[in-house]
């Protein structure tokens, strides 16, 4: 049995159709990535496997139960963040846990042990006892993904968790992610960070203009639809992208302190690099290789789809 096992869904806004046929499959365990560019239908579909909307046709089990027959039963097995959060904002970040605890039936002796699990987890002890509405972007989804996780739910949806976070709150929000599904919990979630994506998720589907487009584990997408190579340096004197001229060599970007020199021959490149930096003078601080990345891929399948 999948967590989640969608068959052939469609939602038609008038004469938009959103979502074109949409199958999807997830394992139990996995960390389940959905991507696509703005307007390619992730949302209307997480709407439609959480229940907010009803497709115009298909079903959509939830660990094995058709949420159309039966959604609270479904919904019970969710914890759901959407991209904009939907705490209380005159409720304290304690009172939002613990009032969300009463829906699942917690008592309260279960409730308020829950809450300052979660608080303690996620960085939140200190403000417990502060409304929300005073809180930063960051805090305020940290109480959205507190509210989610009460019930240790075996399915969790993240629509954009960490959309605009800063770096602390980021890095808590992918720990939560991490020990969520190391305690047994699925994930599905939609991001527009491919590099987290990469990281995180076990199977990546592509969606665009509503119709899944691709569906493999990162590496495989990478395998298949990715194929330039780059090599990335740095050199302790400033230089020019005039430095970077070989037949071999596709194209030059400036990234950061850095270059990234694009080629189907990083071998190749590496030597001539070496021999520019001997002949030039030129201190090498790093130099790294790498293979096609899950970004290039995604761009691939988006611009051709």
């Amino acid at each position: 049995m999948e967590a989640i096992e969608a068959n052939n869904l469609s939602k038609s806004f008038g004469s938009v159709t959103a979502v074109n046929d949409v199958s999807i499959s997830v394992k139990k365990g996995s960390i389940f990535g959905f991507l696509g560019p703005n307007g390619a239908g992730k949302t209307t579909v997480i709407r439609l496997l959480t229940g907010v909307l009803t497709p115009d046709t298909g079903s959509i089990y939830i660990g094995g139960v058709n949420i159309n027959n039966d959604p609270l039963a479904a919904k019970m097995m969710m914890g759901v963040i959407p991209e904009n959060g939907t705490v209380y904002g005159d409720l304290t970040a304690e009172q939002n846990i613990i009032w969300t605890a009463k829906f699942y039936g917690m008592d309260r002796t279960t409730r308020e042990q829950r809450a300052q699990e979660i608080l303690s987890q996620l960085g939140l002890t200190e403000r417990k006892n502060d409304l929300v509405r005073t809180f930063s972007k960051g805090m305020r989804q940290r109480i959205s993904i507190a509210c989610a996780i009460v019930p240790s739910p075996p399915l969790l949806f993240l629509d954009e968790p960490t959309s605009g976070l800063d770096v602390h709150s980021r890095r808590l929000v992918i720990d939560t992610i991490h020990k969520m599904n190391n305690a047994g919990s699925t994930i599905f979630l939609t991001t527009h960070n491919i590099e987290e994506a990469n990281a995180l998720c076990t199977t990546i589907s592509i969606i665009n203009k509503g119709k899944i487009i691709a569906t493999d584990s990162p590496e495989q997408l990478k395998k298949t639809y990715g194929t330039t190579h780059y090599v990335e340096i740095s050199f302790r004197q400033s230089v020019t992208e005039a430095l970077f001229k070989d037949e071999s060599i596709s194209r030059v970007e400036r990234w950061g302190d850095k270059w990234r020199i694009y080629t189907n021959d990083p071998d190749h490149v590496v030597k001539y690099l070496a021999q520019v930096a001997e002949r030039d003078h030129l201190s090498i601080i790093s130099i790294a290789t790498s293979g096609p990345s899950l970004e290039e891929a995604f761009l691939q399948l988006t611009e051709v789809a």
